[in-house]
């Protein structure tokens, strides 16, 4: 059933980005559907990768962290791998980066732009164990959705 509510969420991503060139709109309104669409979210948003640490960009959820050290935290360590990190316990994550005490679970996407890093999707919930191998590679297909 993921699987197909995954594919579901693709087409609809694809139709939301069809024909838009500005990344702010297009991330901007991906972390809405994102965060509506997906159980169990407390927070759905991108970090731009700018000079040498993520920068906050568009976002749902609470108030968030604006600048991360790359390295630091899930969204640091996925963009310094340039591989998606899915976290069952961010307590049990050394380093892990408490933006919203809620927060019990993570996944973090790498976003590339013309086959660099652009930035990451940050997706959190208060629910341990939200999110398995299946989001992560639905996660990644959607977000190669962003700059084709």
């Amino acid at each position: 059933m993921k699987a197909a509510d995954y594919q579901l969420l693709l087409e609809q991503t694809q139709a939301l980005l069809a024909g838009e060139t500005d990344w702010v709109a297009k991330t901007a309104n991906l972390s809405a559907l994102l965060y509506e669409q997906l159980n169990d979210v407390n927070f759905a948003g991108f970090y731009r990768y700018e000079n040498n640490e993520l920068i906050l960009g568009p976002f749902q959820g609470k108030v968030a962290c604006v600048h991360i050290q790359m390295g630091k935290g899930v969204c640091g360590t996925a963009a310094t791998r340039r591989e998606t990190i899915v976290v069952p316990n961010v307590h049990e994550f050394a380093g892990h980066i408490a933006c919203d005490s809620a927060s019990n679970s993570e996944i973090v996407v790498p976003v590339y732009r013309h086959g660099q890093l652009w930035g990451v999707l940050d997706i959190d919930s208060p629910k341990l164990s939200n999110f398995d191998e299946v989001d992560a590679q639905h996660l990644e297909q959607i977000c190669a959705e962003i700059f084709k």
